[in-house]
């Protein structure tokens, strides 16, 4: 899937055989849905635009500050037992819990990207 970005939104690109059009969605909100649609990619692009700037129009006008996509913010959850031994890994190595899944993403992705 390819995606589309404007003013720190994303939305991907799919595509309908049924209708014969292009459509999205602005990825990583969890309460606001953005879509948009086009029979081309200029035509998506604009309306994924037009989309965004509708929102944080109504935003500014209700008084209300935009949500952001993905927030950084991730609930993990992992056997008690991996907890633990992650938990005592990290305290021998100075770095915190939090540092150490961020390298191991980065390093994973890495990983899968070069593949």
């Amino acid at each position: 899937m390819d995606y589309l970005e404007y003013k720190g939104y994303r939305g991907s690109v799919e595509y309908s055989k049924e209708d014969n059009c292009l459509f999205g969605k602005v990825q990583g909100l969890s309460k606001e849905l953005i879509t948009f649609e086009g029979q081309t990619l200029d035509e998506l692009r604009k309306d994924f635009e037009a989309g965004i700037e509708s929102y944080l129009n109504y935003c500014k006008e209700e008084g209300i500050e935009p949500v952001k996509p993905y927030s950084g913010r991730l609930n993990l959850r992992m056997p008690s037992e991996l907890h633990s031994k992650m938990a005592a890994f990290v305290a021998s190595t100075g770095i915190t819990i939090n540092d150490f899944i961020n390298r191991a993403i980065r390093n994973e992705m890495k990983k899968v990207a070069a593949l």
